[in-house]
């Protein structure tokens, strides 16, 4: 097992930091791309110790950092979910480029929505794993509560998120209202696994419920009873890496 930091060229120019996590002996069977949460970035523990345990399963990882956070470049208000969803559809095309075409993608919160609206543009794609996704992009202007108000009367504001400042723009408002999940899910045709915890208190378990009715079969839920959000426990992120693993095996 092996990290390599990497860097790869969206469709705006910008420079994107990257790390692929690869399997001992260079036994790779597949290529998976994992899309972190809503202002997090590639670095985030779940994320590593989900990468690590797919690459039991001989499946190499490429987590990268969206346009505008973590070392990647560019500025994050002048980001939204499309250009999260492009960014993705930039890194299948590096993979492709560089070494072999993704078959599997994975998104945790805002990320899982991203995906599921990424594989219906990646025909290479076999197989989705969302963990605490939304059913519908729109549902992270929660996370600023009156801040919606000063975006519309103003075109922008500053919000806190975990502590930390972002500018949100009103055209990543906009955006974000204009997709349709519903719609996605019922022509995307490909295996879905929703990973989901009944005590998460930033995307509610009904998301999970909705987006399984939504969504046409093979599909799949699996509970990650006692979790919280961010899977901050190891154990928990380890677990959702093996369940995801095991499935995806199935479908690859």
């Amino acid at each position: 097992m092996g990290t390599k930091k990497i860097h790869f060229t969206n469709t705006g120019g910008q420079n994107l930091s990257a790390k692929i996590e690869l399997p001992g002996n260079d036994k790779i069977k597949h290529f998976a791309i994992f899309a972190h949460c809503f202002t997090c970035n590639k670095n985030l523990s779940a994320i590593r110790n989900i990468s690590h345990s797919l690459n039991e399963y001989g499946i190499a990882v490429l987590r990268f950092d969206f346009t505008g956070l973590g070392e990647s470049e560019g500025e994050f208000e002048e980001t939204n979910f499309s250009s999260n969803v492009q960014d993705l559809i930039d890194a299948s095309k590096f993979l492709k480029n560089e070494y072999r075409t993704p078959s599997l993608l994975i998104g945790h919160s805002l990320g899982g929505a991203a995906v599921i609206f990424a594989a219906a543009e990646i025909s290479s794609v076999k197989a989705v794993a969302v963990i605490g996704a939304p059913s519908s992009p729109d549902h992270i202007k929660h996370l600023w509560e009156n801040g919606t108000e000063n975006i519309e009367k103003y075109g922008s504001a500053q919000i806190s998120i975990g502590g930390r400042p972002f500018n949100v723009s009103k055209q990543f408002l906009n955006d974000i209202q204009s997709k349709n999940m519903d719609d996605v899910l019922k022509n995307l045709r490909k295996p879905l696994i929703i990973l989901h915890s009944p005590q998460d208190t930033i995307v509610g378990i009904k998301h999970a419920e909705d987006l399984y009715k939504a969504a046409r079969h093979p599909k799949s839920y699996i509970s990650l009873d006692g979790a919280d959000h961010l899977l901050n426990n190891p154990k928990d992120s380890l677990y959702a890496g093996k369940v995801i693993g095991a499935w995806a095996d199935r479908y690859l």
